[in-house]
């Protein structure tokens, strides 16, 4: 089986769950249906994205020991929802509107930007160094962050923010500095490198002529 596998099940699954979630503890409340919303949909466009734009680094082969630990530890991110429908927690107004506005610039940021990784690499490989990763080397890793953080506002537990934080030091960063290493033999990088920041953008920082065109292994 391959990586993407546990984790597509893990996102397919995941809109049914908060459904069942909301019917077990009875909770249809303003709350419960726009998290059902926000996190059900990202569950859903992350397989159409695999359909039509799949990521190269979730193809590798693991054994199925491998891919039921990989279903649980994204798992994780079910504890969320059960938090917040268990717990009947009331949302502020200002609070949910945040939350998806919120929601709705990660969603920008994660799926566009890999449509740009993917079919740039697909007609012109090289160092992308325009468009979305014209000031940031993981626009996708930071608009999946801005995602999951969304759903943690929702929660207003202090648990989501801590799976979060986990993701990103076990997850995210290391496939940042692993990327970063991969790009390195490219002589135009280290300037690149100068003026991008490894998660946020870097705004302030004068933008030098780059050669055009990407930015994956």
């Amino acid at each position: 089986m391959k990586i993407k596998h546990s984790i597509n099940l893990h996102k397919g699954a995941t809109l049914p769950l908060i459904l069942g979630l909301m019917w077990l503890y009875d909770n249809f409340s303003l709350a419960a249906w726009v998290y059902l919303a926000l996190h059900g949909t990202y569950g859903l466009l992350w397989l159409l994205k695999d359909r039509i734009y799949p990521d190269q680094q979730w193809e590798a082969e693991i054994s199925l020991s491998q891919g039921i630990f990989t279903f649980g530890f994204v798992g994780l991110y079910w504890i969320a929802p059960y938090l917040l429908i268990s717990r009947g927690v009331t949302v502020s107004y200002p609070l949910i509107a945040g939350a998806i506005a919120l929601n709705i610039v990660g969603i920008f940021l994660h799926y566009s930007s890999d449509a740009q990784k993917y079919f740039t690499l697909k007609y012109q490989p090289g160092l992308i160094t325009e468009g979305f990763f014209a000031r940031c080397r993981n626009t996708n890793y930071l608009g999946e962050i801005l995602i999951y953080l969304s759903f943690a506002l929702l929660v207003q537990h202090w648990l989501p923010y801590v799976i979060l934080a986990a993701f990103i030091s076990l997850v995210f960063v290391p496939n940042m500095l692993k990327k970063d290493k991969s790009l390195s033999r490219y002589p135009e990088f280290e300037q690149y490198k100068q003026q991008t920041g490894l998660i946020f953008p870097k705004l302030l920082q004068p933008q030098s002529p780059a050669t055009p065109t990407a930015n994956i292994p």
